[in-house]
């Protein structure tokens, strides 16, 4: 008689079935990591654009804040339209699931010069990126809102 070698079927679904049971408990924690990641992304990149705004205001009196990533990035630097003072990425308005804008800049009275600005953040698949939305002013205040429009009135964020 000779001696079998290797596993038997049943040994192997049960390895299978205890694989499948692992995963189904770690994949959703996975995602939720993730989020909580792009979130947190999210917040460093708004404080950055917070930073480069004041910085830019610094530098170009004349034009005040900018209502432009694109001005806020570029890769020449000493140009108002190209200062250099954010990333690639950033100044091309995506980073880690979120789509980033500039709005509500406003010019003061009989003037060019921009004297405040918006910026906002927003999950690119709401749910899957990240499920809070987020926006900043001149103050530098970060506020966040769960729902598809972050006010300035909203509650400071707590990250």
């Amino acid at each position: 008689m000779r001696k079998q070698k290797g596993f038997s079927l049943i040994e192997l679904l049960i390895v299978v079935a205890i694989i499948l049971i692992i995963a189904a408990i770690a994949i959703p924690n996975l995602l939720r990591s993730r989020i909580a990641a792009n979130e947190a992304s999210a917040v460093g990149s708004l404080r950055t654009i917070n930073t480069a705004e004041v910085t830019y205001q610094s530098t170009y009196p004349d034009k005040g804040f900018t209502c432009s990533l694109a001005y806020l990035g570029g890769t020449t630097g000493g140009t108002y339209s190209s200062a250099g003072m954010i990333d690639s990425v950033l100044s091309g308005g995506t980073k880690s699931g979120y789509t980033f804008v500039l709005t509500n800049c406003e010019t003061a009275t009989n003037s060019t010069i921009n004297v405040t600005y918006e910026s906002r953040g927003a999950p690119v698949s709401p749910g899957q990126t990240g499920q809070r939305y987020f926006c900043s002013d001149q103050s530098g205040v970060i506020r966040y809102s769960a729902s598809t429009t972050c006010q300035i009135s909203n509650s400071p964020s707590a990250l």
